[in-house]
C-alpha cells in the first residue's frame, strides 16, 4: 500500500482520504483508529523492520543519532528509525523533552536516574534501561529544566 502524509501547520484538523479498491477488515480498523485520534497528540512516523509505525510522543524515551541514522527508543526499548533530523524533532516535541547532547534528546518523564561521569559528563539511565550521556555543554540547561542547581 502506498502512503503519503503531508504535514502543514495551516491545517486545523487532520483530514484523510483513502483510495481503495475494496473495504477490508484491516482498512476498517485503520479508519476507526484515525477517527479516534486526539488531534493534539503528537505522533511521529517511525520505521522498524521495513514496517511503518506511528509513535505517540509520550511513548518515546530517547531519540539520538546512531551512525547516520536518527534512532528512537520507546518505553519498551523497541528501536525505531526516524526520518527527521534532531533539530527538527527538538522543535516539535513537547516541553517534556530536553536536549542532552549534540546527538540526543530525552523524555524527562522516562529518566530512571543520573550518575556523575568522567570529564564533566553525566550518565543518564532511562526507565527502559537505555543509557546516554549529558554533555558538559547541555548540563546547565538540563539541570534548569529539572529545577536542580
Amino acid at each position: 500500500m502506498k502512503v503519503e502524509c503531508k504535514i502543514d501547520p495551516d491545517y486545523k484538523e487532520p483530514y484523510a482520504v483513502l483510495y481503495i479498491k475494496r473495504m477490508t477488515h484491516k482498512i476498517a480498523e485503520i479508519i476507526s483508529m484515525l477517527e479516534r485520534e486526539e488531534p493534539d497528540a503528537l505522533t511521529l512516523i517511525a520505521a522498524k523492520e521495513r514496517k511503518t509505525f506511528f509513535l505517540k510522543a509520550e511513548e518515546i524515551a530517547l531519540v539520538r543519532t546512531e551512525g547516520r541514522e536518527i534512532i528512537c527508543y520507546d518505553k519498551m526499548k523497541n528501536r525505531y528509525v526516524l526520518d527527521k533530523p534532531l533539530y527538527e524533532l527538538e522543535q516539535i516535541l513537547d516541553s517534556g523533552f530536553v536536549r542532552v547532547s549534540k546527538s540526543a534528546i530525552i523524555n524527562i518523564r522516562q529518566i530512571d536516574h543520573v550518575e556523575a561521569g568522567f570529564n564533566g559528563t553525566m550518565e543518564l539511565v532511562m526507565k527502559n534501561g537505555v543509557t546516554d550521556f549529558i554533555s558538559r555543554n547541555y548540563r546547565k540547561s538540563f539541570k534548569e529544566r529539572l529545577g536542580l542547581r
